[in-house]
């Protein structure tokens, strides 16, 4: 059977590779992606492996990587990336791009570092300017000039005391200091001057309109200027302390008008040189990153496959000459001639005249889980990853799940308009998917849809299918054919009774169904529209989970047969198929029976007035009884003999459950005997199934395990739990397909209300208003639609889809006990971003 079905046969090699072609092979390897080395070293510290200080280059190479990184995106300059990979540089190689990476970092550090000086230097004479500006107002203010300014807050400052003393001493002359701070800390700022020096300080300030750069990380500040008036030394130092502790910065600033003028020129004189030197320096700066920006994508690349490399050498061991490497690793066996001739390639790169040797070895582990995927199959075999990885060689489920799963959610989604919705959804992706896959993007809801478009577009073009079946779209129905009734009912009646039915057994349906789906008139027969497609919706779901794990099961048997487990196939594959076919397929053969027998006017081809009631008569069936329908003269048979076969099936049923119950471990109870009385065991039987016993409807004894160990107690345990699972588990799962109808009549149900309580409104109305309004509620229409409809109720029927698919068909024959075969490929480390991680 194909790798489609099973996982891959796996081998576990040893791989000899000569010392100075070891670089080379493992690349080739790399580019190959078929090959999963284990860890040969697994008690010698990370530290103390052999090209731990390679490994160390390249990560000092990616931090000067990610810091041009940071730089060109600051700067926002495209990065050219033409989507080919590069392959590995030589090691050699190494020392150039060190080298070059190293005069960029610093060539860029030291443009850095000038431009923030000059920044900072002209973000103090811009403060500067604002303050010879706004002081100079401040000294203009009042008339007379500076001296009546001084006098004013001369006397505004003084107390009664110093006033007195300094009648006879001459004018105070009092200080002043300036400066900026940020515009945000000016009111504390005011308060602690008040407070700290009582009140005996003048400010003036001013807001600075335009908004400053701060030179550390670029941000724009708001600023105001201040100008403090105060008497003494000591109130001097004060103001200057509370400036240095609310990191106000203060300017030198002349007391004459005329020397403030000459300083501001100069300082004017001194911005335009500034600007023009941090032109320069931003220019040459810009030309640095953008031939940076141009190889950026190619260099992460080289590193991050040389790290890789060096990561994987360090798996491997060193033989007693030094000369030549020894490594393990997991291949697939296909593809075994493929990975020599990459091995021969490797060895031809690199010079080396001594071949590399594999060698096939003996193992008792559990090989790794390798399915073949392609862009279309990857989506459906995460979805079963994603419950668990197949044990080694078991059965796939993800074949079938391509169909299944858009089905089964179809029959709940099931509308023609919201699938084509989805549908075209999912071909956009599809279409734009070379560019989509381009656009690496962090939204994690964005990669979740787009690595499922498969997905989507199946369960859109399923959907449409159901709906079509179903006769929906947008709760409306499709009149394709021809409506088979003919009803004797006027126009108003139809519109206006909310309580009109349809019955068959009248002369309004012409006696032939309607050729695809349903009719279209039982959009209209609001009163038993529901009471027929309920039960029309019920039974199809019955009969499709019961088809469904059926199916589960019969897959089990591929597994024991695979693994040659005779005792499992014996003792649980065939009580277990036969359990599940007396009982609950022939509930549907029942339905099929009826359907078949009796006419839609309830009467029976030969004398008996109507038909038996499936429900009573399976209950009637379990517990071994016969009773008729309440105030009804029913025949509760369908066939001739039914009674006989169905006291024949559910004995067959309940004699299945001790054999699931005690065949196996007992079985497996006198195999041990056997053993140990030196007598030939039982024939036919392998060693996993004498020596144990597996834990599921899925047992294989994949892997080799052995429970030799395994004591008989345990077993029975076991064997009983998985016996009550299956038993009571086939009743439960059968009840639990009874979703698909459950959402398909909730799906219908909301998409009438949407249509009934939101579009028909616009749609009642006539005239241009009614044009306008129309226009509106059906924009508020297709969002709710789209929204709730096809969002919200589409991840509802995804998520119940799942769940069909991981308990009530998987848990028949899948075990999921196995690990993933996870290969040394560059393509996998590059797409993780350079994150490499050790394999076993």
């Amino acid at each position: 059977m194909g790798s489609l079905f099973r996982s891959e046969e796996m081998a576990l090699c040893q791989l000899f590779l000569q010392s100075e072609a070891a670089y080379a092979c493992v690349s080739e390897l790399g580019e190959l992606g078929l090959v999963q080395f284990r860890d040969l070293n697994p008690d010698v510290n990370a530290f103390q492996r052999k090209f731990v200080n390679e490994v160390r280059r390249c990560d000092e190479m990616e931090r000067k990587l990610r810091y041009l990184e940071k730089e060109i995106k600051k700067d926002g300059i495209p990065m050219l990336d033409t989507g080919e990979s590069p392959e590995a540089p030589q090691p050699r190689e190494m020392i150039d791009l060190e080298a070059t990476f190293e005069k960029l970092e610093n060539e860029l550090r030291e443009v850095n570092q000038n431009a923030e000086a000059l920044k900072r230097n002209f973000l103090e004479l811009t403060e500067l300017k604002h303050i010879l500006r706004k002081t100079q107002v401040f000294f203009d203010e009042q008339e007379g000039g500076l001296n009546h300014t001084t006098e004013s807050m001369t006397r505004a400052l003084i107390t009664d005391e110093v006033r007195t003393a300094g009648a006879s001493m001459g004018p105070v002359q009092l200080g002043f200091v300036a400066g900026v701070i940020s515009r945000e800390k000016l009111p504390a700022f005011e308060r602690m001057l008040w407070r700290a020096c009582r009140g005996n300080v003048f400010l003036r300030q001013a807001m600075i309109e335009s908004p400053l750069e701060d030179p550390t990380n670029g941000d724009q500040v708001y600023k105001s200027v201040f100008i403090i008036f105060f008497q003494g030394d000591q109130l001097k130092t004060r103001v200057k302390k509370i400036c240095e502790g609310f990191r106000a910065t203060l300017y030198p600033c002349p007391e004459a008008p005329a020397d403030r003028r000459e300083m501001a020129m100069g300082v004017m004189t001194r911005i335009e040189d500034l600007n023009t030197v941090l032109g320069q320096t931003q220019d040459h700066r810009h030309r640095v990153l953008v031939a940076a920006a141009k190889n950026l994508k190619n260099w992460f690349v080289k590193v991050r496959k040389i790290k890789a490399i060096y990561h994987t050498l360090n798996l491997f061991n060193l033989d007693v000459t030094q000369k030549c490497l020894i490594a393990e690793c997991w291949v697939p066996l296909l593809d075994i001639e493929t990975i020599q001739l990459a091995l021969r390639r490797g060895t031809e790169r690199s010079g080396s005249s001594v071949p590399p040797i594999l060698n096939r070895m003996q193992t008792f582990e559990n090989p790794p889980t390798y399915n073949r995927t392609n862009k279309f199959t990857k989506a459906f075999q995460a979805l079963i990853d994603a419950y668990g990885v197949a044990s080694y060689r078991e059965m796939n489920p993800a074949p079938y799940t391509i169909i299944t799963f858009p089905f089964l959610f179809a029959v709940m989604f099931g509308d023609l308009g919201h699938g084509a919705i989805m549908a075209l959804f999912g071909l956009w992706m599809i279409r734009k998917e070379k560019g989509l896959a381009a656009q690496k993007t962090d939204n994690e809801i964005w990669n979740i849809f787009f690595g499922g478009r498969y997905i989507i577009f199946l369960m859109g073009v399923f959907s449409m299918y159901t709906g079509l079946i179903y006769n929906d779209i947008f709760s409306k129905s499709l009149n394709i054919f021809g409506s088979h009734w003919h009803l004797s009912y006027n126009k108003s009646t139809v519109w206006n009774n909310n309580y009109l039915q349809l019955s068959p057994a009248t002369s309004d349906y012409e006696g032939t169904p309607y050729p695809f789906g349903m009719d279209p008139i039982w959009q209209i027969a609001s009163s038993n529209k529901i009471v027929f497609q309920n039960a029309y919706k019920m039974k199809i779901s019955i009969i499709f989970g019961v088809l469904h794990m059926i199916f589960g099961v019969i897959m089990s048997w591929h597994n024991h047969t695979y693994f040659r487990n005779r005792l499992s196939l014996l003792y649980e594959f065939i009580p277990q198929l036969l359990f599940l076919v007396v009982l609950f397929f022939y509930l549907v053969l029942l339905m099929f029976i009826k359907w078949n027998r009796y006419a839609a006017t309830n009467e029976f081809p030969m004398t008996e007035a109507c038909a038996p009631s499936i429900l009573i008569t399976f209950i009637d069936m379990v517990l071994f009884k016969n009773s008729k329908a309440p105030g009804k003269d029913c025949n509760i048979y369908m066939f001739a003999g039914q009674s006989f076969f169905q006291t024949i099936f559910v004995l067959i049923a309940l004699a299945c459950i001790p054999v699931m119950l005690l065949g196996k471990p007992i079985k497996i109870m006198q195999a041990r005997k056997l053993a140990n009385e030196e007598v030939q065991p039982i024939t036919g039987a392998s060693d996993a199934e004498v020596g144990g016993m597996s834990n599921g409807g899925g047992s294989h004894g994949g892997g080799g395990e052995h429970h030799d160990e395994e004591e008989m107690s345990e077993i029975f345990i076991h064997q009983g739990i998985h016996t009550i699972e299956y038993v009571l588990g086939s009743v439960s799962h059968t009840a639990s397909y009874l979703r698909l109808w459950a959402l398909s009549l909730a799906h219908a149900q909301l998409a009438e209300v949407l249509w009934s309580m939101v579009l028909s409104l616009g749609l009642n109305k006539e005239g241009w208003l009614g044009g306008i309004f129309l226009t509106v509620v059906f924009a508020f229409w297709a969002v709710l639609t789209v929204g709730i409809l096809v969002l919200m109720e589409g991840l509802s029927a995804f998520l119940h889809t799942l769940r069909l698919h991981w308990v009530e068909f998987q848990s028949k024959f899948y075990m999921g006990h196995g690990y993933a075969f996870q290969p040394f490929s560059f393509d996998t480390i590059i797409e993780n971003g350079g994150a490499v991680t050790e394999t076993e």
